[in-house]
């Protein structure tokens, strides 16, 4: 049975992004929670898009959980960063939130690293609900599409420059880019800060 404030997280959430959900999304505690959101809302947008929870078993726009999970997709650019995890949900620029030893982690596109941010989809709606702007950028989002319009389904943000390179956390510094598209480019640069010694210069491409 999902908490209150997870049930207070789907007031604010998109129609479904996909038909109802049947079996287990995931092993665990944290699985079993996941399911019940999603069977109660199988993927959304919230928060003015800022935040995109996967659908499971299909999606009617964008990907569902199992195609953005897959290995020989964007999280084989990780080398072994992304293993142990399960990938359900993103912010404005594609930082991730995953399942991982019954916790939900956060997981940086750009440096490949993972941290621990709730012990249950409960306590991650709450989070979420308590700290929006910081955890999923939707004030950066809604300046964006203020001046842009509309982020389209399956798009994020992705900075031109690096935040972790310096690139400035500015509207000027973002544009939408194909959410698999953009987790593949910083997938690159991850494996190239994590192989490099301080100082060292990194390769990092811009796409039109």
């Amino acid at each position: 049975m999902l908490g209150p404030r997870a049930s207070e997280l789907l007031t604010l959430a998109s129609e479904p992004l996909g038909p109802v959900a049947n079996g287990t999304v995931a092993a665990g505690r944290t699985g079993e929670e996941l399911r019940e959101l999603l069977d109660a809302r199988n993927g959304f947008y919230a928060l003015e898009s800022a935040l995109h929870v996967f659908p499971a078993g299909r999606a009617f726009v964008a990907t569902s959980l199992e195609d953005w999970n897959a290995a020989g997709g964007w999280r084989s650019g990780y080398a072994d960063m992304a293993e142990g995890l399960l990938f359900f949900a993103e912010d404005a620029f594609g930082g991730q939130f995953a399942l991982r030893d019954e916790q939900v982690v956060t997981f940086d596109p750009e440096t490949g690293e993972a941290q621990p941010l709730a012990s249950s989809i409960e306590d991650w709606a709450d989070q979420l609900l308590s700290d929006f702007e910081f955890l999923t950028g939707q004030p950066l989002a809604h300046e964006w599409q203020t001046r842009n319009g509309a982020l389209p389904p399956g798009e994020r943000l992705i900075p031109k420059v690096p935040f972790v390179l310096g690139g400035e956390y500015d509207v000027d510094n973002v544009y939408a880019l194909d959410a698999a598209h953009g987790m593949q480019i910083r997938g690159e640069l991850a494996v190239q800060l994590r192989d490099l010694p301080d100082g060292a210069k990194v390769t990092y491409r811009v796409v039109d």
